[in-house]
Formats: structure tokens, sequence, C-alpha cells
């Protein structure tokens, strides 16, 4: 059981900066153990630069993200997920799909970066403070003992770390 990769999903509206940031910091921290993506219940179609250069300033590769429907991971054939967090508090709202093998879902709302109006600097500063919650909730899930945890418990656990892993 140990040796199980789970499939991680984040989901945001435009899939285009939190669940990015997301897909690719559980990638990278999870070291194998965890299989992330992302997706959006109405994607943007692009990627925002300032997710992918807020990546790449953690050593994170950017290659081969791309903003895309949560659609495509409902349908037959597709990943079948483990986890499925929301990050953005539109897409929380949202009647999601009916996900295949009934993952566990919380909601890790994050504030919205791409709103966040001024400097360069400033708008810099947006991004990375959203990646730093992602980053410690991540962080506080992987430090879960998966493996002896199961059903209600794990469900609290990652609904706790929503509500209070915000650095």
């Amino acid at each position: 059981m140990s040796d199980k990769v789970r499939n991680v999903l984040f989901i945001c509206t435009g899939n285009s900066a939190r669940s990015i940031m997301a897909e690719g910091l559980m990638n990278h921290l999870g070291r194998g153990r965890f299989k992330a993506y992302s997706a959006g219940s109405h994607p943007a179609g692009e990627i925002r630069p300032l997710a992918l250069q807020t990546l790449r300033q953690w050593h994170i590769p950017t290659d081969g993200f791309s903003s895309k429907s949560w659609d495509e991971f409902a349908v037959p054939g597709a990943p079948q997920m483990d986890f499925v967090f929301t990050v953005c508090d539109k897409a929380a709202g949202e009647l999601c799909p009916l996900w295949p093998g009934q993952p566990m879902t919380a909601h890790w709302g994050v504030a919205d970066p791409a709103a966040v109006e001024g400097t360069p600097e400033q708008r810099q500063r947006a991004y990375m403070d959203a990646a730093l919650v992602l980053k410690r909730r991540i962080e506080l899930m992987l430090a879960l003992p998966l493996q002896t945890l199961a059903g209600m418990s794990l469900q609290r656990e990652i609904e706790r770390i929503g509500k209070t892993g915000a650095a």
C-alpha cells in the first residue's frame, strides 16, 4: 500500500495560476509518491507567466503545463484520482463532475494572485504568497501517515489542512 502512487487533482476556475502552481509543487515535493494534475471549470486556455516564473524560482520544471478542463478527468480512461482539491472559492462552489473512484475531496482556498494589481514587484509577491500557502499545505499533506489513516480520519485531516495550513 505504501508504494502506491496517489493521484491528486487541483482545481481552479481558470487553471492558469493557483492550480498550476499546486500541480508543480506536489509533483516536485511528492517525489514520486504522488502524481499531480490540474484543471479548471472554465479554463483560461493559457498559463499566467508569473505562475511559471514562481515555480522556476524554486527550480521546479515548468514544461508540459496546460490550461485544461476538469472534464478531461471525469471520462473513462482518465487517471483515477485519490484526492481532488479546489484551490479557489469559485470552483469550490460549482457543481463538480462525478470523479471515477470517489476520491477524497477538500477545499484549499488560496487568494487569487492574478487579481492583484500594482507594481511588478507587488504582483510577483502575490504569486509567491499564494505558492507559499500551497507549498505549506502540500508539505502538511505529505507528512500525513497515509498508510495508517483511512476513511473519515483522512478526510478530516485533509479538510483541516485547507482551513489551518495557511503558513
